[in-house]
Formats: C-alpha cells, structure tokens, sequence
C-alpha cells in the first residue's frame, strides 16, 4: 500500500500496468515465507483479544485469515467482495498517490505481495503482505468502515488539486494506521499499524505515555506524527459512523486553504479545547524511544 507521499517518497519500479496491479504468486512463496506470516499471526493472537476492535476480529474470523500461511488475494477478495464490494489487488510495494486514491475510491484494497524477513518480526519500515492483509483488510468488512474507505480514497483524489497533500495524510496515520475506538468495554484499536505490532498494542491502550485525544477532524488534520516509532498521540473516535460522517459531510476546500499544507501542532501538543481522555507523560518519546513497531 501506499503511505502517501508525505510519509514516504519510495515507491517501486512501476509495473506494466498503468494502475501498478501485479500478479501476486502465491505459488511462488517458500513454506519459510508462509512460516513468517503463521509465526506473526500466532504472536499477534497473544495479546488482541480484548485489545482490539470487536469488528477487526470478526473480520478476521470472516475471512478466514487463520487458514495457514499467505493468503490468496483471489480467496479473500471473493469473500470481501460478497460481504462489502471491497477486493485486493497485489501491488509490488509503495504506489503514488493518484494510484493509491484511485484504488480506494473504487473499492480496492492495494497490498504488497512481499513479506518481511524472519528478522524483521518486530520492525519493518515498508509495509508488506502481513501488514497489509492481517492489519487492514479486516477492518473492510465492516460496512461502515468500508464505506469510509472509499469516501477518503474519493477525496484523496480532489485533494491532488490542492497543496494539502500533508494534511489529509494525517488523517489516514490518525485513523486507518493508527486509531483507537471508544466501546462499552473501553478503548479499543482499529488502526492497522497497531493491531499488526505486538509492543504498540499494548503501548496505545496500557502504556501512560501517550495522549489519547477524542477525534476532532480538523485538530487531527493540523497535527504531525511520528512515522519510525511510537505514536505520542492517538486519537479516539466514538464510533466509525463518527469517522465516515466527519469525511462525507466536511467541505475540505476552506480548510485546505486555511491549513495550507501545514502542521500546527507537534505530536505530543495537547490543547485547552481538547477532550483529553488521558494526558500522557510522554516518557517513552523522552527516554529517546525506539524501533519497536512491527509492521508499520
């Protein structure tokens, strides 16, 4: 997938295809390359069941993603496709952004094909295969949350015309990377750049380092954030009807103009009109950090 340009400015050789779509061979993967995905996804089984979203883990059990080693995008994207219209489409690494956009707003989902290396369990700075399917497709079997998908892939798209690239960025960090939902049974993650790292799901929910901030869609907007490291900040949406009607229902021309592809805030501000759940110490980000997070 791509984190935009403004998160990273790598992106692959293009393919022969004019929207970077790849075959994604699996017959090609090693039984060493399906031992890495079934060792992530055993870690990871360890410590989301009451940390993550109730919908990310039924979107795990939807598709089956359990089955044993990678995933054919073929499998999944028949079975995503018959739930919400969502498929994945193989892309060999990082893509630009009007491709990127253009996949969203048409309801694909766009995933590396590569998967890290057995070193690389708790940290590795492209996103692949594990990242992408196990982190993110689950959540695209919930209606609303697909449905927010395609609306930030659709805006993605008219942002090109204006200079805030940057801005709309940090919505996606905030929320489809790095999110955190308030439930009855308390704070939750929906963020695929957590819910695929071991250390940050404990980190975003238990640790009192970070702020953890109610959403506000323009406070987000104007926030930078942290691209190699713990977040030291992540933001609480209520709901994902919340997120979906805070996108379709906000005209983003005036504040693009305001912002002016500018943060104001630095990742640990916390602010007067805040609705702060909880301030955070910020001693982790003190202490220097460090690379911890898997999958990011």
């Amino acid at each position: 997938m791509s984190y935009i340009s403004c998160m990273s400015n790598h992106y692959s050789t293009p393919p022969p295809s004019a929207d970077w779509t790849i075959d994604q061979g699996w017959s090609s993967y090693t039984p060493q390359q399906h031992q890495t995905w079934d060792t992530l996804y055993d870690r990871l089984q360890e410590v989301l069941p009451g940390r993550a979203a109730p919908e990310f883990l039924n979107g795990l059990d939807a598709l089956d993603l359990h089955r044993g080693g990678i995933p054919d995008f073929r499998t999944i994207s028949e079975e995503l496709k018959a739930l919400t219209g969502w498929q994945v489409v193989a892309v060999p690494g990082l893509v630009p952004d009007d491709v990127f956009f253009e996949h969203l707003a048409n309801r694909r989902f766009p995933a590396g094909n590569f998967i890290r290396e057995p070193d690389q369990l708790d940290y590795i700075q492209e996103p692949d295969v594990f990242h992408d399917v196990f982190g993110h497709v689950p959540m695209l079997t919930d209606p609303v949350f697909a449905d927010y998908m395609q609306a930030y892939g659709e805006g993605g798209l008219r942002s090109l015309r204006h200079a805030s690239l940057k801005n709309l960025a940090a919505l996606y960090w905030y929320t489809v990377e790095f999110g955190l939902i308030n439930t009855p049974q308390g704070l939750r993650i929906y963020g695929a750049g957590i819910v695929s790292s071991v250390a940050e799901s404990k980190f975003s929910l238990e640790d009192p380092s970070p702020n953890r901030i109610a959403f506000d869609l323009e406070r987000l907007m104007r926030t930078d954030y942290r691209i190699d490291d713990f977040q030291q900040t992540y933001f609480v949406i209520e709901s994902y009807e919340q997120l979906f009607r805070a996108t379709v229902d906000t005209d983003f021309a005036p504040l693009y103009a305001k912002m002016n592809g500018k943060f104001d805030f630095k990742p640990d501000t916390v602010l007067d009109t805040d609705h702060v759940l909880h301030r955070g110490t910020q001693a982790y980000a003190l202490s220097g950090g460090r690379f911890a997070t898997s999958g990011q």
